[in-house]
């Protein structure tokens, strides 16, 4: 294979060498925008040959013509043509103005740039601005309703946290996480770039555009580009960002006196309603609790758990300093960002500090260089154990803490503000470090050489310190009652993770213009190769909890563990370009892939694409239709690979571990090893073939622009773990097996215009998939999910409701789950039986049923943006129009762990004796009992409400200084300006929680801010 490319590769040299004989005077120069910007991929056509060039990445070219009196024809699509004679210059530099169109846009894809008009697949772009508006903590969260076909989801919005990102929805059962490309080089995720240092993002949705990644793209690619420096600039910028989160929702809970009465009627039901209605607070505490408590708080708490730990708002701050300069020479952009975001609870902050220098340089006129460096350093400090789920589960009726001050029992040790007040810490470091070196070599006219090496270093460090905390009976400060139910003993554990990967790439790149047949050829290799090595330690029974140093635990008490592993891969791949007279495109792409997860002989896999575009506007039958400006269709077929399993799924590893021995009354220690997974040696790639149909569209000179496409994917011998019987005593192995089929479609539309000074911008995207699993060799049953044939991706699975039994006479002549049924419980509809038919009584086996799918569906987002004189002002939105949502655990059960709160949305709201039978049939919820947990709580539909939302999720409004005013300071530039993040949120959840929260995780939260940005 690599005889076979690299005598491709001379072939293609020695044709283009042929190419320039004959060719007498040579023409240079810079092409730019109207902003003095380069403009890269811009034609220039020596009029009334075929002869012609385009510019490189920094706008500049050089073509050799066949005489003095020649006259070159300068063209980008999107800008207005311009035909310039030589009259005996060698050097000339043209700056060409806007028609109004986009289509012009430079777009990123895999190694390498194309025009926008000249995309066959499906690519999105999102320009840095569009990113930096948002002002998030992390760009996962930045892309939330930006693109289309893209689905980015969060649980939580704690200090630190990333959003999970799906492109065109989920391709595997395992890792769908999309493939980070930064600059050229995998990167392992998104939120390690800063916003800041982010030009641009493109993202590969379809085959045709993600196959040149061939072995890691089936889910789909995100290219980053960071900003660098241009020639002739010269400045230094200081960013200052100061702000405050407050959470979106808080859940809230009955009062303590309503607490008592209802955890009285619960106890009353599952007593069979006897004739004691208090059977665990008695009426005289009820009915007189709170002037019990003003008499004895200590003895009948009053508690609000939420109060005491959560902070009605949290701070956040940002400092980001970059200067940059250039000359012919050397260009030059280096920054440092400082994060630091506090949490809505002590214990718990996130630092970060990224920087980055990326330099480009030009040894010789054909010689150039880029050689980048970023550095990353996050600290994460939280409590030793995440309060929110105990936070939320406390009754009032518990003590944090006596009157003066020390730690209360809570219930008999669940005690969560004890815990983080005084229980320790987890701390983590992530360091990394990275470079790119790239040399780029122009052999002649059109032909580019470029060899890159870029290592990448981390260090990783954590640390996790639990401190035994005890209570005291609230009238003896002597009387230790026991420990907080965290920690029985003060232990320590400390890990260590080195790591490091290495990719390599040469690239060929060659340009050629033929009159109106443009071709592009692109061949290459890229190898990567990463090592990672743990390394763990731990002490416990430690004396004293103020040291928090491995060397102070007693040394009977230690423990340690190491871990290592590596993989790599190897890959070859090719792209092919051509269009003729900017009207007819057709694009091919092949990888060949070798990755170290699979034996020698299932090693290589092959992933090719096929694409075609027809620009119909240019066409003569279009050409005079009114208000059109550019019609395309396109269409490509190709397939994608995934490899992320284990490392060493195809042969019999040994695992080692420490086992303890009885001899007599001596206990000892030894080593044990076994192979713990049973190897599959034919294990191999899975597969992704995927096509797509596109059409863009603009109206009204450029100013209305419609894009649309419809995909499908389909996913064959996905890499599963099946089930083996137990006794032959090894875990479930990897295997190639199962289909997953994925349909969808995507819409986006804009509109830009200028009223005089005013400019303005609407863009709204909307897109839907529908995941649906084909054979999978069985039935993966996931709690409350399932994955089947002919089930939608993680469908939910359960029973299907028919309201609450109202009377014990219909109880009895029903089908039941189990005897603990009563009136007040939730009913459900007897579906099959052993032989088909409905049996006389509900069961797992039989009545469960596909109850639709779990993913969200038609996500949309927009923005408009009005940029007026000085004042700028952009509005976002995003939503979900349809999601099978499910209530569950603190949202509306109560009494969770048999001792917890009872959420507020319930109250007056389920079925009771105390009713009347209007009253019941008119509740939402079921009867208060334990009993019965496992018949109203069974997953059903009855718990299944519509998850859509629609969110206003950010506004900014900035000013920009006016220009005598910032001179005579002696800056170029000083602009202020506010943001606010999920300001406000339409949906159909319980008061209290927000559609994207978990039941039980940190609250998604609204952030206010106020920055300066000033250039010098």
């Amino acid at each position: 294979m690599k005889t076979k490319l690299l005598l491709c590769l001379g072939l293609l040299f020695m044709g283009g060498v042929g190419l320039a004989f004959g060719q007498s005077v040579q023409v240079s120069g810079t092409v730019l925008d109207e902003s003095d910007q380069p403009l890269p991929g811009a034609s220039i056509l020596v009029k009334g040959t075929s002869t012609g060039t385009v510019t490189d990445i920094d706008g500049e070219y050089q073509i050799n013509v066949p005489n003095q009196d020649a006259t070159l024809v300068f063209s980008f699509l999107g800008y207005i043509t311009q035909e310039v004679s030589l009259n005996n210059r060698q050097v000339i530099d043209v700056s060409l103005q806007s028609d109004m169109s986009e289509l012009g846009e430079v777009v990123v894809v895999g190694y390498g740039t194309q025009k926008k008009s000249d995309l066959t697949g499906a690519v999105s772009t999102i320009g840095g601005r569009d990113l930096a508006d948002r002002r998030t903590p992390n760009v996962s969260q930045a892309l939330q309703g930006q693109v289309s076909g893209v689905m980015v989801t969060r649980n939580n919005n704690a200090p630190g946290s990333s959003a999970n990102i799906r492109i065109r929805g989920v391709t595997t059962i395992g890792d769908s996480n999309p493939l980070i490309i930064m600059d050229g080089v995998p990167v392992n995720s998104i939120d390690h770039i800063n916003p800041n240092d982010i030009e641009s993002i493109s993202v590969l949705k379809d085959a045709a555009s993600a196959s040149i990644y061939g072995s890691r793209a089936a889910a789909g690619v995100i290219l980053v580009t960071t900003k660098r420096a241009k020639k002739g600039e010269l400045s230094l910028n200081y960013n200052f960002e100061y702000g405050t989160e407050v959470p979106t929702r808080i859940p809230e809970y009955v009062d303590v006196v309503r607490y008592m009465e209802i955890v009285n009627e619960l106890r009353w039901n599952d007593n069979g309603n006897d004739g004691n209605e208090y059977p665990l607070y008695p009426q005289d505490m009820v009915e007189n609790y709170m002037e019990l408590n003003a008499s004895n708080p200590d003895l009948y708490p009053n508690t609000d758990w939420v109060g005491l730990i959560l902070k009605s708002n949290a701070p956040r701050q940002r400092h980001a300093l970059d200067i940059s300069g250039g000359s012919e020479a050397i260009r030059t952009k280096a920054s440092i960002v400082y994060d630091k975001f506090d949490a809505l609870y002590e214990g718990r902050t996130f630092e970060r500090v990224t920087a980055r220098v990326n330099t480009d340089g030009n040894i010789t006129d054909r010689l150039g260089f880029t050689a980048d460096i970023f550095l990353r350093r996050e600290i994460l400090n939280q409590p030793s154990i995440d309060p929110i789920y105990y936070m939320n589960i406390s009754a009032p009726v518990y003590a944090a803490e006596w009157q003066d001050g020390r730690v209360a029992e809570g219930k008999t040790g669940a005690n969560i503000y004890g815990q983080l007040k005084y229980g320790g810490f987890r701390q983590n470091w992530e360091n990394q470090v990275g470079g790119r070196l790239g040399l780029n070599y122009e052999v002649m006219e059109g032909l580019k050489i470029s060899a890159i090496a870029s290592p990448n270093f981390g260090f990783n460090k954590g640390k996790n310190f639990q401190k035994r905390v005890t209570y005291t009976a609230w009238d003896d400060p002597a009387a230790t009652l026991g420990t907080l139910q965290w920690a029985n003993s003060t232990n320590l554990s400390e890990s260590r993770n080195d790591n490091y990967n290495l990719t390599t790439q040469l690239l060929v790149n060659y340009d050629k213009a033929f009159g109106k047949h443009n071709l592009s050829l692109m061949g290459g290799n890229e190898s990567f190769q990463a090592f990672s090595e743990n390394l763990g330690a731990s002490r416990d029974q430690f004396l004293l909890d103020n040291y928090p140093y491995l060397n102070l635990g007693p040394l009977e008490f230690r423990g340690n563990s190491g871990s290592a592993f590596e993989n790599a891969y190897n890959s070859w791949f090719g792209r092919v370009n051509y269009n003729y007279d900017g009207k007819y495109f057709i694009q091919g792409n092949l990888r060949y892939d070798a990755s170290s997860r699979f034996g020698r002989d299932y090693r290589w896999g092959s992933f090719p694409s096929f694409s075609a575009g027809w620009v119909l506007s240019e066409e003569s039958f279009l050409q005079n239709v009114g208000g059109l400006s550019f019609l395309k269709i396109r269409g490509s077929y190709g397939t994608l690979g995934n490899e992320r399993i284990g490392n060493y799924p195809y042969q019999s590893t040994i695992g080692f571990s420490n086992v303890l021995f009885h001899q007599g009354t001596n206990v000892v220690s030894s080593q044990s090893a076994a192979q713990w997974q049973y190897a599959i040696p034919d294990i191999s790639w899975e597969k992704t073939s995927s096509y797509n149909i596109g059409v863009d569209a603009n109206f009204l000179n450029y100013r209305l622009s419609v894009s649309g496409e419809y995909f499908k994917k389909t996913t064959r011998d996905m890499l599963l773990p099946l089930e083996i019987p137990d006794y032959i005593g090894f875990d479930n192995p990897e295997q190639n097996t199962g289909e997953m089929y994925t349909e969808g479609w995507e819409l986006d539309m804009g509109w830009a215009d200028d009223i005089n000074e005013l400019s303005y911008s609407v863009n709204f995207n909307l897109s839907d998939f529908r995941s649906v699993m084909g054979d999978l060799g069985g039935i993966q049953f996931l709690g409350n999910q399932v994955r089947m044939e002919g089930s939608e991706f993680d469908e939910w699975y359960g029973y299907v409701s028919d309201g609450l039994y109202q009377s014990q006479e219909e109880v009895n002549n029903s089908a039941v789950m189990n005897a603990n049924v009563r009136p007040g419980d939730v009913k459900y509809v007897d579906i099959s039986g052993p032989n088909g038919e409905p049996d006389g009584r509900i069961s797992p086996e039989y009545d469960r049923v596909l109850l639709g799918g779990s993913m969200p569906r038609f996500l949309y987002g927009g923005n408009i943006r009005l940029d007026y004189k000085n004042v700028d002002f952009g509005v976002v939105i995003q939503g979900v129009g349809k999601q099978n949502s499910r209530l569950s655990g603190l949202m509306v059960q109560p009494i969770m762990e048999n001792w917890g709160h009872v959420p507020k949305i319930l109250d007056g709201e389920f079925w009771s004796t105390y009713n009347t039978d209007q009253e019941n049939r008119e509740v939402s919820y079921p009867r208060l009992s334990r009993n019965s947990d496992g018949n109203n709580f069974a997953m059903s539909d009855f718990w299944l409400i519509n998850g859509a939302y629609f969110r206003l999720k950010n506004i900014s409004l900035g000013y920009t200084l006016p220009r005598p005013v910032v001179e005579r300071l002696g800056m170029q530039n000083i602009r202020v300006y506010t943001n606010a993040s999920d300001v406000w949120t339409v949906n159909s959840y319980p008061p209290g929680w927000d559609p994207e929260v978990s039941a039980s995780g940190y609250p998604i939260t609204t952030s206010f801010l106020m920055g300066v940005s000033v250039q010098f």
